[in-house]
């Protein structure tokens, strides 16, 4: 392939990330930027350096040109923004939470299957070179049998108005509590026993603080935290028979630190060098495009599904119901 032509759904704040991003990587090319508005998507495209403003999406879909999507719309719009794509044959990344449920999800992942069109989730965590540094010093067993984990993520975001709206299917749980979920099965896998927690709830019925604990099939734990509140720090903390692991930014890995039962340093691996982290999902998904497959092993469909389920499970334990399910 030559230059990857990709368009980005959406003008807000993470398409603009993913714009810088893009600018600085040599194998894509800014083609074009979709939006409810044809005004801010020309902001947009003059602002990024874009080649085409669409003011709908349906003519964003259209265009034949453009050979990867990336949704960068509310977790509401998600489901029915990838279908349209799908429908149309664009190959589609599309951001965290992939859907509002595991419902949509499955229902997306069918029709990509049948219709032959590769379609990821954009959890940029899962595709980051560092994630393999991680998960291979936890094989060798520097900190013996890992058996407990902890992680937080937390950001003073309820001010954000779709942070609050039901109908956008806002809440702390699909825009931040995410991470710790995804981190906790990227540690330890995702037969899952057990899954149960509490929360914290807005004016307008969401969640906006939450704790929430896994138990998994082996024995292993997790205790999750997340909140639109406060800021947290970020940290995840992975407990063995021999020693610990501290990893510094479970949202975009800085470093990690081993230490030993004593809690002395045995060493600390910082991560490399990258434009913003959001680069690596790209790749990932020029590599799949370039095989010829319909997902990306970083992060397979079931996984999606599987996490889906799990948000799922804790909403109903909460009694949260967003108006469009």
């Amino acid at each position: 392939m030559g230059k990857l032509k990709m368009a980005v759904m959406g003008a807000g704040n993470i398409a603009a990330c993913m714009a810088k991003t893009i600018a600085q990587m040599d194998n894509v090319e800014r083609y074009a930027v979709g939006s409810r508005s044809l005004e801010k998507a020309e902001g947009f495209a003059k602002e990024h350096g874009f080649q085409k403003a669409y003011g709908s999406y349906e003519e964003l879909a259209a265009d034949e040109e453009i050979e990867l999507v990336y949704i960068a719309t509310p977790h509401s719009e998600h489901y029915e923004n990838a279908r349209l794509c799908i429908l149309h044959g664009k190959p589609v990344l599309c951001e965290k939470a992939f859907t509002a449920n595991a419902g949509q999800a499955r229902e997306l992942f069918a029709l990509a299957e049948a219709k032959g069109v590769f379609i990821t989730e954009a959890i940029w965590v899962r595709y980051m070179p560092m994630l393999d540094q991680i998960r291979r010093e936890l094989a060798s067993g520097s900190i013996g049998e890992a058996t407990l984990l902890t992680a937080n993520l937390g950001y003073p975001i309820s001010h954000v108005p779709r942070m609050r709206r039901p109908d956008l299917a806002g809440g702390a749980l699909l825009d931040v509590g995410v991470y710790p979920l995804n981190f906790a099965m990227m540690m330890f896998g995702n037969r899952i026993r057990e899954i149960s927690g509490i929360c914290t709830y807005t004016d307008t019925g969401v969640d906006e603080q939450n704790s929430f604990a896994l138990v998994f099939e082996d024995g292993k734990v997790a205790q999750l935290n997340s909140s639109m509140l406060c800021n947290s720090d970020r940290r995840g903390m992975i407990f063995g028979t021999k020693g610990y692991m501290q990893i510094d930014n479970i949202n975009n890995f800085e470093r990690f630190t081993v230490h030993d039962a004593g809690g002395r340093i045995l060493r600390q691996v910082e991560r490399p060098e990258q434009i913003s982290g959001y680069e690596y999902e790209v790749e990932a998904c020029i590599r799949a495009l370039e095989e010829g497959k319909l997902e990306c092993e970083k992060m397979p469909h079931a996984e999606s599904i599987r996490v889906m389920e799990l948000t799922d499970s804790l909403r109903k334990q909460w009694g949260i119901r967003y108006p469009f399910e």
